[in-house]
């Protein structure tokens, strides 16, 4: 058998490998994904209350520690928004909130009534790595 052919062979079988173990990761709720802790969509709370972040997938690393490190990042907190586009640089504003240290925890204060939160994990530089790393619930604040 000729080298083309043994290679062929071992590249779908290393393609059918990752493939399938993309499906057993994301059928066990294994995705390279952010949630939140405490929250669920649709929760009752009362101001100011926590807000607990994690990420699957991703180590947490203070921004600026290697900008160009696309396995780490932080997270950002976006008070009735959407998710930022993979690519583009966070807005940091009073609906845009940073969590640079590396920050998986923190307390924030709503006004009464319903509010989207929206989690979005970006890289050292603030640069967002897109829907597949952000998550939206609703919540009633009290």
């Amino acid at each position: 058998m000729g080298k083309n052919f043994l290679a062929l062979v071992f590249l779908v079988g290393v393609s059918s490998s990752v493939v399938f173990a993309k499906r057993a990761d994301s059928a066990r709720g294994i995705a390279p994904v952010v949630d939140f802790v405490n929250l669920k969509d649709g929760d009752s709370v009362k101001s100011p209350f926590k807000v607990k972040m994690a990420v699957n997938g991703m180590k947490v690393r203070p921004a600026g520690e290697d900008a160009e490190d696309k396995t780490s990042g932080h997270h950002h907190l976006i008070i009735d928004g959407t998710s930022v586009p993979s690519g583009q640089v966070i807005p940091a504003d009073d609906t845009h909130l940073h969590y640079g240290k590396a920050q998986t925890e923190t307390k924030i204060n709503l006004s009464p009534g319903k509010h989207t939160l929206t989690l979005q994990f970006a890289d050292g530089a603030h640069r967002s790595y897109g829907g597949q790393f952000s998550k939206t619930i609703t919540v009633n604040v009290k």
